[in-house]
């Protein structure tokens, strides 16, 4: 079974996501902050990682670059509601770090899982 880590600090949006991913078969592991999501990495490990930007403690950039920079291989989704900035601004410094889909928040159910099914057919 793939697994997928979902880091936000937003507990809707966790569980939200927890639940839909679970309901199309996926193992879905959660972290409030980078910090958690990187130790539940090493612990786990992940065939995808669900992150926000804005977060305490180890903000979204932050962490795909950790992750990316130990396995660049693994697959990366950046979600964003925004912050001091446009949340474009972040969704796009996201890409630059390695961040293979991007999506500002609110976003479609829908649009998710798509992405994460592509995401994973190709491993």
């Amino acid at each position: 079974m793939q697994r997928i880590i979902v880091i936000d600090d937003e507990p809707y949006i966790l569980l939200m996501l927890k639940k839909m991913l679970e309901k199309e078969g996926y193992e879905v592991d959660m972290a409030t902050n980078g910090v958690e999501g990187i130790e539940l990495y090493h612990k786990n490990g992940a065939n995808l990682i669900i992150t926000d930007i804005v977060m305490p403690e180890k903000e979204g950039l932050e962490t795909i670059m950790n992750l990316k920079g130990e396995n660049p291989d693994l697959k990366v989704i950046a979600i964003s509601g925004g912050g001091r900035v446009d949340s474009r601004e972040y969704l796009h410094s996201a890409q630059l770090l390695g961040a293979e889909k991007i999506f500002p928040k609110p976003f479609k159910k829908d649009e998710i899982v798509r992405a994460v099914k592509e995401l994973l057919e190709e491993e």
